[in-house]
């Protein structure tokens, strides 16, 4: 005996002057209460599913609807029949799909599970940047400051050389996995929503291997060791990055390769402190060339000298700033940090007969107490006891 055909407003649970909104609502809502991946194992919510999508292929088409309308329940081309094809022997599942697209992503098309029953066609594999490598570099602090190319060694996944990266023996080829149909990703049920995760039968990469290549095992990478030239800016500090683009390691399914980053190891200098963009240098004065002023040599780079004028008075730890000395500042078009001239007063731990006369020659001219002022202020605070 024939199964009377269901009216398709009663399969969507919509009066029959229901808007065309309404009526794309009311599918929103059963799809997610009876899709395949909310209700796994459960074949009546399946069926349940196939039906309403049917339903909706009708309903949500203005035009099929009218038809519908006119021709009444079992009329309409013998019906929406739930085990095949659609209300006109093979519904077109567009509309729906983008719909379930939206739901539940591509996952709503899996094979006898999304509308019109059909399979997805398997995807491309998804491609997959290389990993960053980090490698550290020593230089000379000359070095630094000058800058150059060096030579590093650097560990690496590079793609195999006998399969191209592939992972397949050689003749033979990747299959789309049939698992994840290519995605590399599936979904798991949750209640009435679907979390994506790594597929379990080809760990995200969308394709299987069946015939695995004999030098990488299959994995598409090996591990090789490759030499670099790289060109080392001048200016860079310690712990500067370079980045080399495109020497990282390989990417999977034709992914781009990740990028190198060298690391600098900067030795320090017997003379010169960097401080920032710039450097230091400590320039010894003796009592005399401090109290008097004087013009003295001071060290910059490359092993030049200079030339600058202390002022009479200096205190010690002055410092005296030389515009343009220092380092080549990086990406700053060639710009240069300052070198910064530091006066130290040297005290002799020693003296001859004549520098002891003459100290306490000096020390008879001076009878100004330079503790004085000290003392004052201390009896202003009341801090003196």
């Amino acid at each position: 005996m024939a199964t009377r055909p269901r009216d398709l407003y009663a399969v969507l649970k919509v009066d029959r002057k229901a808007s065309q909104e309404d009526i794309k609502k009311a599918y929103r809502r059963l799809a997610r209460k009876y899709h395949p991946d909310a209700n796994p194992d459960d074949a009546g919510a399946e069926e349940r599913f196939k039906e309403v999508s049917q339903a909706y292929d009708v309903l949500g088409d203005p035009d099929k609807r009218r038809t519908y309308d006119r021709a009444g329940v079992g009329g309409f081309a013998g019906g929406a029949r739930t085990g095949g094809g659609g209300a006109t022997g093979g519904f077109d599942a567009g509309g729906i799909g983008d719909i379930l697209s939206d739901l539940f992503g591509s996952a709503a098309r899996r094979g006898g599970g999304g509308a019109g029953g059909g399979t997805a066609a398997p995807r491309k594999p998804r491609e997959e940047r290389g990993r960053d490598v980090d490698t550290e570099v020593s230089l000379g602090f000359a070095q630094a400051m000058d800058g150059g190319q060096v030579t590093i060694s650097v560990p690496l996944a590079a793609a195999c050389d006998t399969c191209r990266g592939s992972g397949a023996k050689p003749g033979t080829s990747p299959r789309s996995c049939p698992r994840c149909r290519g995605r590399g990703v599936e979904a798991e049920g949750q209640g009435l929503f679907s979390i994506s995760q790594p597929c379990s039968r080809c760990g995200g990469r969308g394709v299987v291997v069946d015939d695995p290549c004999p030098t990488c095992s299959g994995s598409g990478i090996n591990r090789t060791v490759k030499t670099y030239r790289v060109n080392i800016p001048a200016g860079v500090k310690e712990g500067s990055r370079v980045r080399v683009a495109g020497k990282g390691e390989a990417g999977r399914n034709g992914g781009p390769s990740g990028d190198l980053y060298v690391i600098t190891r900067v030795s320090p200098s017997p003379i010169f402190a960097r401080k920032g963009d710039n450097l230091e240098v400590e320039v010894p004065l003796t009592i005399p060339e401090a109290i008097r002023g004087a013009e003295v040599e001071v060290p910059t780079l490359h092993g030049a000298r200079k030339r600058v004028r202390v002022p009479a008075g200096t205190r010690h730890g002055t410092v005296q700033r030389l515009r343009g000395e220092g380092p080549a500042r990086l990406n700053a078009n060639g710009a240069r940090g300052d070198l910064h001239v530091r006066f130290v007063i040297d005290v002799p731990a020693t003296l001859s007969a004549e520098q002891r006369r003459a100290v306490d020659s000096l020390a008879k001219a001076t009878d100004e107490d330079p503790r004085a002022r000290l003392f004052a202020a201390a009896a202003d605070t009341g801090e003196q006891g």
